[in-house]
């Protein structure tokens, strides 16, 4: 089992943002794998409109990603935060997988039919 570091939008709808954030670490459980998901967790804690504690939830966000597998990038829109991700794992070399949401809405429409013909 794989740990992967899962990065998607977390500003501007932000509950909307959180509810694709949770169906990208379903579909990552679904691929037989383990995630961390910084921006379901930090921003519980940490201020996302304070820039100081932002800058803060980014760089421990970092720390978890060196100790990851592979980091996967959801969604069309790639946010700053999730840039720095991804540069930061070239960086360091671990693999980069990009997910689209229609990706996503595949692999759950199976998953349904699947149950369905049971």
């Amino acid at each position: 089992m794989k740990l992967i570091y899962v990065a998607s939008p977390y500003a501007g709808d932000i509950k909307k943002n959180i509810e694709y954030a949770k169906q990208a670490c379903r579909y990552v459980l679904n691929e037989g794998n383990a995630f961390f998901c910084p921006h379901l967790l930090y921003p519980q804690i940490l201020d996302d409109n304070n820039p100081e504690e932002r800058r803060l939830g980014i760089n421990i966000g970092k720390e978890f990603l060196a100790k990851c597998d592979e980091l996967w990038v959801f969604g069309g829109h790639i946010s700053q935060g999730m840039f720095e991700e991804i540069d930061f794992a070239r960086g360091i070399g671990i693999p980069i997988k990009r997910i689209r949401e229609m990706d996503i809405e595949i692999e759950e429409e199976a998953l349904f039919c699947m149950r369905m013909d049971r």
